[in-house]
């Protein structure tokens, strides 16, 4: 069984949006739910599950409802940070899931996802127990000195950038939050599930990254989605009228 996991909980204040940035209204319609979309047509993943804000309970049971997303199963809130909501996301799912069942995770607000992207993570998560969607970074890099400078550079050809979504086999990720509660590291680590199991020694193996854009993150983003949803509408309007003169 492969079970998407949609991190629905943050607040994102990166936006400066007067609603978490999961609930923003684009060409009137979540962002969460469009989100939802792209897991709920995927061949590969069998069930959802959605970790929700607190406040936001009743709104993501509506939206559901409304958008007719037939593979959500499991709900449950979020935590304070992004480690604890993926740790309670996982947990929920304890008495529910098999060990070797995956669980492919993915920010709510992570709506251009590439199909492609999904099924490779299952693959990989398949072969050798985690797979991190994953691309070369572009960028020249360098490490900071401060804030404002560097006297240090690093060759950008051994970076790899971490994307959406990433996929884990069920029982070693149960296994790799239990370890972390009892040593009491969470607190220590960079927010992120791949962090934890480098902090444990665990070898993260990587998967398809199409693009880097899945993510809605900064203000901008927005207008990059919204500009995606109108280009693709425009060019299904276009294949339907040139359907509709090849008929003729």
């Amino acid at each position: 069984m492969n079970v998407a996991i949609l991190l629905a909980g943050g607040t994102g204040t990166r936006i400066g949006a007067s609603v978490p940035k999961q609930f923003i209204k684009i060409m009137g319609k979540p962002i969460l739910a469009y989100t939802l979309d792209v897991f709920e047509q995927n061949d590969n993943i069998d069930a959802i599950e959605i970790v929700c804000h607190k406040d936001w309970v009743e709104d993501v049971e509506l939206m559901v409802k409304k958008y007719n997303i037939s593979k959500f199963r499991w709900m449950c809130t979020g935590g304070g940070s992004f480690q604890e909501s993926t740790m309670q996301g996982i947990f929920n799912l304890k008495d529910k899931l098999a060990a070797d069942d995956i669980v492919v995770i993915s920010f709510g607000v992570s709506p251009l996802t590439p199909q492609e992207d999904i099924d490779d993570s299952v693959r990989i998560c398949k072969e050798h127990g985690n797979a991190i969607c994953s691309a070369s970074v572009d960028l020249c890099t360098c490490i900071m000195d401060d804030a404002y400078s560097s006297t240090q550079s690093i060759l950008r050809e051994k970076l790899r950038g971490f994307a959406n979504p990433w996929s884990f086999k069920f029982g070693e990720l149960c296994e790799a939050y239990e370890e972390a509660i009892q040593r009491d590291i969470l607190k220590d680590l960079e927010p992120h599930t791949t962090s934890l199991y480098f902090a444990l020694g665990k070898r993260i193996w990587f998967s398809r990254c199409t693009t880097m854009q899945a993510k809605i993150t900064h203000k901008g983003d927005l207008d990059i989605f919204e500009g995606y949803l109108l280009l693709k509408q425009k060019r299904e309007q276009e294949s339907l009228e040139e359907k509709w003169r090849e008929s003729k």
